[in-house]
């Protein structure tokens, strides 16, 4: 009963999420949002709701090892899994102007998140700094490129262009968003009662199924997002998808779920998954920064080793002290 209770809860996250994204991004185009807004912010934010109401919804039941490993599991499949399955479809070519700035405020997210996280606790007013930080790089991001309509702003129109708008009319675009709001939320609250029946039923902490099974369970949506943009050519896009939910992730979600409850990490997130989300977020840098191609071979060994990684949450976990 648990596992399909898992699993119907990924299935109403999928469609959820999608019909919210869709809905939404239709919904600013008959308003006369710009494309840069669009996917900057409702792109954005949809593609991680999933992320966000599992978190939420986790904290509030007292699961907070399960939103705290959703976090930082969802980041790091995001950066290991994602881009290497898209890569192994693909070959990866991003040019270094229109992802270099998101990219070094990806990998100062990830470190001024792992910073906090060694107080042991991200408490609310934790939450409230990381969130005007969102802030501030979303209101920065949008004066900057609709002034200079460079690399980086025709990026973010792209994500925009990637997703396909519902063609109907308003009342029912609306209506689909608020079906996708409701699946969403219902399957959530599924995912986080069958991964805490689980992670009981397994004898294991929260967290590892929240770094494991629930983390890729709510990547989905960046996974299928980054797929069709591997698929029609557009590397760019699916490399700014990945680097802007890393950051929605770290900063949104981890900080809108702190003014629900707070978040303590535990000995194996700090010893152990923050080290490998910083080593999986400085490995992809290079290909970031210098526009070197991310070729099937190094997709396929990002693919394994994120498939290491989670093997090593339920493997020789003893030895490591936890």
């Amino acid at each position: 009963m648990l596992y399909v209770e898992i699993v119907a809860g990924f299935a109403l996250l999928l469609f959820g999420g999608e019909a919210v994204v869709r809905g939404a991004v239709g919904l600013a185009q008959k308003l006369g949002v710009s494309p840069l807004i669009i996917g900057l912010t409702i792109v954005g934010f949809g593609t991680s709701l999933p992320e966000m109401v599992v978190s939420v919804n986790a904290a509030i039941v007292g699961s907070a090892g399960i939103a705290i490993g959703n976090v930082v599991g969802s980041n790091i499949a995001n950066t290991l899994m994602i881009l290497g399955v898209s890569a192994v479809l693909a070959p990866i070519a991003v040019h270094p102007k229109a992802v270099s700035r998101d990219t070094m405020c990806m990998v100062a997210a990830t470190l001024v998140f792992c910073a906090l996280s060694l107080t042991g606790e991200l408490n609310s007013w934790h939450g409230i700094a990381m969130l005007i930080l969102l802030a501030a790089y979303i209101g920065f991001t949008v004066w900057h490129d609709d002034k200079t309509h460079d690399a980086v702003a025709e990026l973010h129109r792209e994500e925009a262009g990637e997703i396909e708008k519902v063609e109907l009319r308003t009342p029912y675009v609306i209506a689909i968003i608020l079906i996708g709001m409701f699946a969403v939320v219902a399957g959530a609250e599924w995912l986080v009662d069958g991964a805490s029946g689980l992670a009981r039923q397994m004898g294991v902490p929260d967290e590892i199924i929240g770094l494991t099974i629930v983390a890729i369970g709510t990547s989905l949506p960046e996974l299928a997002t980054s797929f069709a943009a591997a698929w029609r050519g557009h590397s760019d896009v699916c490399v700014g998808n990945v680097i802007g939910s890393n950051i929605f992730n770290l900063f949104g979600i981890a900080g809108i779920t702190t003014l629900f409850a707070p978040l303590p990490f535990s000995d194996q997130i700090i010893g152990f998954d923050l080290p490998c989300l910083v080593i999986a977020t400085l490995v992809i840098l290079p290909f970031m920064l210098t526009g070197l191609r991310i070729n099937r071979i190094e997709g396929g060994i990002l693919f394994a080793l994120y498939g290491a990684y989670l093997t090593s949450q339920f493997v020789g976990m003893k030895s490591f002290g936890f």
